[in-house]
């Protein structure tokens, strides 16, 4: 029976090529975004689907708690997954407030609104689902020598986004332990693929590679991440929703841990590689070293750590290997090889998104003093 879906933030990174995902495997489902098209926002991601003729755009902030019940009882909404977050743990740092609001408020505004429309005499309307999409940063740093994190480990947030991000998790288990309401959380690694706003680690050295600007590691370079392709991010939500047990957690991740320094040099040599395969990005990129027979990782530059900075994620996925069937389909390399193609494939995307609301930003809070979360929508 085809569902009416609702996806917070689906005009931003993950929530987009969700979106791409489902029409693709569920074509026949009823697809409603909602998205406020702050800073990393932007509606032109939804671009390859815009003609799906269930797909509805609700330009709106989860906050708004009228907003919101009014959009699941039009659309007669069945299955929330929830995106929407602000995530970028350095703007956490400038602006902590923000991310409580969203963070926060606005997954409670969701869960009271799902369940007000979802009740019925006894319980819960057949086949309802709240999905919540959450991150591995909730559990801390980990020690080197650490097993990885699985769903039971003790939450540790250590930046005001992983702290916000654990109350908005502690918010869901509560709606259904108290509530009974039918939900599911899964906490995922670092995810990279397609139309990631560049602020974030593997679109900000891969952009700056192309314009011949340094490529800026915090610290020594040997913090340890675990690297998810968006993709297979994807499929597992997928998973979840279809096979996933109400209450129940599910980490998510892409079996490739690796250190940052790691990750540039990847990067760098597939940046390379691209050059040499493709003669003419050399005039499209001149400022790149590649461009010149030279070396993107000569732009390498380590810069003074940020505060708190955790020294390592790493997740365990064993739990939604072996009861749901879910494993990644891309090896780290593959998946960046994909991304890579495509930043150079949607250089107009990525343009755009620079000369917008991230300079604005980047002025508002670096720049002139500013005050924070005034970044124009897209």
């Amino acid at each position: 029976m085809p569902r009416s879906v609702m996806v917070t933030g689906g005009a931003g990174f993950i929530g987009a090529n969700f979106v791409y995902h489902w029409v693709g495997a569920h074509p026949a489902d009823q697809i409603t975004v909602i998205d406020a098209l702050t800073y990393a926002g932007n509606r032109d991601n939804l671009a390859p689907v815009a003609d799906h003729l269930s797909l509805t755009f609700v330009h709106g902030d989860i906050c708004d708690s009228a907003l919101v019940s009014r959009v699941i009882a039009e659309r007669t909404v069945d299955t929330i997954v929830h995106f929407a977050a602000e995530s970028h743990v350095d703007r956490s740092i400038v602006d902590p407030g923000l991310f409580l609001q969203t963070n926060i408020i606005g997954t409670q505004v969701l869960l009271a609104a799902a369940r007000a429309a979802w009740r019925v005499e006894g319980g819960y309307r057949d086949g309802v689902r709240f999905h919540h999409v959450s991150t591995d940063e909730v559990y801390g740093s980990l020690a080197i020598d650490a097993p990885p994190a699985v769903e039971t480990t003790r939450y540790e947030p250590n930046s005001p986004y992983a702290a916000s991000k654990a109350a908005a998790d502690h918010l869901v288990r509560a709606f259904h332990r108290t509530y009974g309401l039918p939900v599911t959380t899964s906490n995922c690694s670092n995810n990279y693929g397609p139309c990631q706003f560049p602020e974030k680690l593997i679109p900000l050295l891969l952009i700056n590679a192309l314009e011949g600007k340094s490529l800026p590691i915090y610290g020594d370079g040997m913090n340890i991440r675990d690297w998810l392709y968006v993709g297979d991010h994807c499929r597992a939500i997928e998973a979840v929703l279809e096979r996933g047990r109400p209450g129940e957690v599910y980490n998510v991740g892409g079996d490739a841990p690796m250190t940052n320094l790691e990750v540039v040099r990847t990067l760098s040599r597939l940046i390379d590689e691209a050059f040499s395969a493709e003669p003419a990005l050399a005039a499209r990129f001149p400022s790149s070293p590649a461009a010149r027979g030279g070396t993107t990782l000569s732009l390498l530059k380590f810069v003074t750590d940020r505060p708190g900075h955790d020294r390592r994620y790493d997740i365990d996925g064993s739990k939604i290997a072996a009861e749901l069937g879910f494993r990644p389909a891309e090896g780290f390399e593959s998946g960046l090889r994909q991304t890579v193609e495509w930043y150079l494939a949607n250089e107009e995307w990525w343009r755009a998104v620079l000369d917008g609301s991230y300079r604005e930003w980047v002025s508002q809070h670096y720049g002139d003093g500013g005050p924070a979360g005034q970044a124009r929508p897209l």
